[in-house]
């Protein structure tokens, strides 16, 4: 998959697609449907599908400090959209200028004289442009002026309730791990780089892995069943800690630290995946470190007993 590095970055060769615009934080199931139909209506104008995404993303510019917490960084979301077949995927940085821009001359810019796009497929709730002014009745009026078709995807439910990121947010928050899978497609992972900590894991004989979380905030918080793969690790069994490390860390930025239950693999500086499967309590502040030590080794007892039984259920089966 192609990325177009800003709007400053598109040649000629880019005009002419079928492109769809919008977060897509978690590229859950509903998104996958709309880029489904982007992909399907690409292939049947043969054309390249194009996704248009901002960075930061609205909410994290405006309000920095109050906007939910992302359920994937960029570079996760450029593989996640690049698994689904999309060609292109153009960021466009979100600043002043972009926010300030009328809807009007948004199209312009970006669907005519950026992409020259012929087939725009959105999202029931998409809306953009200054004031939140362009929706789906206004881009197909805009549509019909400049020479694109626009289409609407409907509304994807799970249990009666539509599938979104915010729901797949409140989830992930109440530990609902299997909810959010169903929701996403997917298990929950987070990928990062593995990073120098301090060492402290090891004073309590539970070294870790810290991992990058390229963000300020965590969907998820405490203590969780994990699998790991990537750096030569495949399916390996371990136990996350994600949140604030408050027994240790008087700072409020999420931190994600994974011990492996199987060997002690040298993985500094190498990107891992960590999957979500359980949660096995919520992340709790420790007066002493010698509870903290307790509490830890008490969780690695209750991860192993949990993954023995999946497999002694597997066997069964």
């Amino acid at each position: 998959m192609e990325l177009i590095r800003g709007l400053h970055n598109l040649q000629p060769r880019h005009r002419g697609c079928v492109a769809t615009i919008g977060a897509f934080d978690g590229v859950h199931r509903g998104h996958q449907a709309v880029l489904g139909r982007v992909l399907r209506e690409a292939r049947a104008l043969a054309l390249p599908a194009v996704v248009i995404v901002f960075e930061p993303l609205p909410r994290e510019y405006l309000h920095p400090e109050e906007a939910p917490a992302r359920l994937m960084d960029f570079r996760e979301k450029f593989q996640a959209l690049a698994a689904l077949g999309v060609d292109r995927l153009l960021r466009i940085r979100f600043d002043e200028t972009v926010r300030t821009m009328s809807a009007a001359a948004f199209v312009e810019r970006i669907f005519v004289d950026g992409l020259g796009v012929k087939r725009l497929v959105l999202g029931d709730d998409f809306r953009f442009g200054r004031g939140r002014e362009g929706d789906y009745d206004f881009l197909r009026e805009q549509g019909e002026r400049h020479g694109f078709d626009t289409l609407s995807t409907d509304t994807l439910a799970l249990d009666g309730d539509r599938v979104s990121s915010t729901r797949v947010r409140e989830a992930l928050a109440e530990g609902d791990l299997e909810l959010a899978a169903e929701l996403l497609g997917r298990p929950y992972v987070i990928t990062g780089r593995v990073v120098q900590g301090r060492q402290l894991g090891r004073t309590l004989g539970a070294p870790t892995a810290n991992v990058e979380l390229n963000r300020l905030k965590a969907p998820l918080s405490g203590v969780f069943t994990v699998r790991v793969n990537g750096g030569g690790l495949l399916e390996a069994p371990g136990v996350a800690n994600v949140g604030t490390r408050p027994s240790v860390n008087d700072g409020s930025r999420a931190n994600l630290e994974v011990h492996l239950l199987e060997g002690e693999p040298e993985l500094y500086g190498r990107r891992i995946d960590v999957q979500f499967l359980h949660r096995l309590r919520p992340e709790r502040k420790f007066d002493a470190l010698e509870d903290l030590k307790e509490a830890i080794h008490g969780d690695f007892a209750a991860a192993r007993e949990w993954f023995a039984a999946r497999t002694v259920d597997r066997y069964d089966a």
